[in-house]
């Protein structure tokens, strides 16, 4: 099926010098090569933010946070009785 779109003379100069270099039989195939780079990077996205929403619900699920003051509370007092030793 047959599909027109307005690319703008810029990628209209691009897709021309891929296919002109060889690389590409025509123009069909440079703009599917285009999409499948653009629908591989989308997926690798939605990976990443599955994986980040899973390390919030993992966090979360794994009780209270420590107070940060009370936590370098604890690292100085740690580090300052080495330090005297």
């Amino acid at each position: 099926m047959p599909t027109s779109v307005a690319l703008g003379p810029h990628f209209e100069i691009f897709i021309r010098d891929q296919v002109q270099s060889g690389r590409f039989n025509n123009v069909s195939e440079v703009v599917r090569a285009g999409l499948r780079l653009l629908e591989e990077r989308e997926e690798r996205k939605q990976l990443e933010l599955d994986a980040l929403r899973a390390e919030i619900a993992a966090g979360r699920a794994s009780g209270l946070a420590k107070p940060a003051d009370a936590v370098f509370d604890r690292l100085e007092a740690k580090y300052a009785a080495q330090a005297q030793r």
